[in-house]
């Protein structure tokens, strides 16, 4: 089966949305999550997270509850957000970032709305994880995470959750169609349309 990778961080709500609903990209794909930490993407690419500005938060969080709901997926965000999402991606790394571990702790975070920075042990104890405390700190865990944040920006990624296939990036929740699309039609980006788009000249920049 041919793979892919999907780049992710728990702090992300479309993240675990989008790790529900790839049902019919899993019959196809044989996709490995990979953690990665937001916050080191946005320094890279000099970008805010839609958390950091105020009237876009209070949309994201609404919209995550719409779209969960159209998907009979339960919602329920933690009492605080963003949070610090290091710890929890560090023992996702430790844990090889199976489907198993990557669904427990989206569940953990959006289906129940616990913390995973304030929760740490609840988390670490619900992933089956012993001592996980200095299972995190260990040095190889710590440049595991930041080796995967690296790769993801060398492969352009610049957002939470982004499938790559083909070295194709996918970014958002909602990409899944496409995708898909994609899959069916490999020389999509080829049509005279997507070269276009990719041909757009820079135009006024932002003082």
């Amino acid at each position: 089966m041919e793979k892919a990778l999907w780049y992710f961080d728990v702090v992300s709500p479309f993240a675990y949305i989008h790790f529900h609903g790839m049902q019919r990209l899993r019959e196809r794909l044989d996709i490995q999550a990979v953690p990665v930490l937001f916050a080191g993407l946005l320094k890279h690419w000099g970008g805010k997270g839609p958390a950091e500005i105020a009237p876009k938060r209070l949309h994201t969080y609404r919209y995550c509850v719409w779209v969960a709901s159209q998907h009979g997926l339960r919602f329920w965000m933690p009492k605080r957000h963003p949070f610090n999402p290091l710890a929890a991606q560090r023992l996702l790394v430790a844990l090889g970032a199976t489907d198993a571990a990557v669904g427990t702790a989206f569940d953990f975070v959006y289906g129940t709305g616990h913390d995973p920075e304030e929760e740490f042990t609840l988390l670490a104890e619900t992933l089956g994880a012993v001592d996980a405390s200095p299972l995190v700190a260990s040095s190889d865990v710590k440049q595991g995470l930041i080796a995967n944040t690296q790769r993801a920006i060398d492969a352009g990624v610049f957002g939470v959750p982004t499938l790559v296939i083909r070295n194709q990036l996918f970014w958002g929740g909602d990409t899944t169609e496409w995708a898909l699309r994609y899959l069916d039609d490999p020389v999509l980006f080829e049509r005279p349309e997507y070269r276009a788009a990719a041909a757009t000249e820079f135009g006024v920049a932002r003082r």
